[in-house]
């Protein structure tokens, strides 16, 4: 299994980056997907989800700014991420979960926002 994170960078703030994370190796459509990150020195955090059947949930600090999406003709998870703030520095991660039984994470990919 492989979860593969890219799209991550430096950004001003005010800026966009749409993350992408490529799955091998699962049957992608029945996994329930998510982006977390996690700040220096801070714990991770759930930062939006998407079920298999394509109810998504947001953490409040990103609601109406970024978007969750998945292709599941690709076996892509996207998170579209608008108007970003210093504090939404961190790296990101992706995660799949199975019925709370199966669960895999990327690598992750940095995202900094800075002026």
């Amino acid at each position: 299994v492989q979860l593969v994170e890219s799209g991550g960078g430096l950004v001003q703030p005010g800026g966009s980056l749409r993350l992408s994370c490529a799955a091998s190796g699962i049957t992608f459509s029945i996994y329930d997907m998510g982006w977390y990150r996690q700040a220096p020195g801070k714990q991770r955090e759930l930062v939006a989800q998407i079920t298999r059947g394509g109810r998504t949930n947001y953490a409040d600090s990103v609601k109406g700014r970024f978007t969750i999406s998945r292709d599941n003709t690709k076996n892509i998870l996207y998170l579209q991420m608008n108007m970003l703030k210093p504090e939404d520095t961190a790296v990101y991660y992706c995660k799949a979960e199975l019925n709370s039984v199966l669960t895999y994470w990327g690598q992750g990919t940095q995202v900094t926002v800075s002026s």
